[in-house]
């Protein structure tokens, strides 16, 4: 961009829908459950027909988000990988935020920050990241009690880098 500012990308930038994101993030979770993933895995994980994740899956290796073996085992690729360690980080820092810092309940806060976690910017999210790791560290500024420990991260990209899972994504060194 001509005033050095870079630009803004959200998720849906890249034509990922809801459901898509869905199928990026099951393939994640059975890759680190079982080591593996397969279309009647994910079928059954999501309740689906093998049919409509065969022609979901194809869609998401047309976009070099996942990639296939020769024994049909399923992967995502660097970039599908980046795409759900964002994506987690979105849905960790909303569900949190709407719980701790907002108050609703857990249950609103799970389905919002799922319906809204592939919409925000990096600029968004870090700027989240941010707010509540100075909230956290000093509550006197603001009535509110999270569990999320942010101050063990010196940044948002090592926050980033420790999703590993969808339990919003506590690491496995607390």
């Amino acid at each position: 961009m001509p005033d050095g500012k870079k630009s803004i990308q959200h998720t849906h930038d890249h034509d990922l829908t809801h459901s898509m994101v869905h199928y990026l993030l099951t393939i994640h979770k059975l890759k680190e459950s079982n080591g593996y993933a397969r279309v009647t895995d994910i079928a059954k994980e999501m309740s689906l027909t093998k049919g409509s994740v065969s022609t979901a899956v194809n869609n998401l290796k047309k976009r070099d988000l996942v990639v296939e073996d020769e024994s049909k085992f399923l992967s995502l690729s660097s970039s599908g990988h980046e795409e759900v360690h964002n994506i987690l980080s979105s849905r960790t820092l909303l569900y949190y935020f709407l719980k701790d810092f907002l108050g609703v309940s857990e249950e609103a806060a799970h389905k919002d920050s799922c319906l809204m976690e592939h919409l925000l910017s990096e600029e968004t999210r870090d700027r989240f990241f941010s707010f509540m790791k100075v909230m956290s560290k000093d509550p006197s500024k603001v009535e509110i009690e999270t569990t999320l420990d942010l101050t063990q991260y010196s940044n948002p990209e090592e926050f980033l880098h420790d999703q590993k899972g969808d339990s919003y994504l506590k690491p496995d060194h607390e």
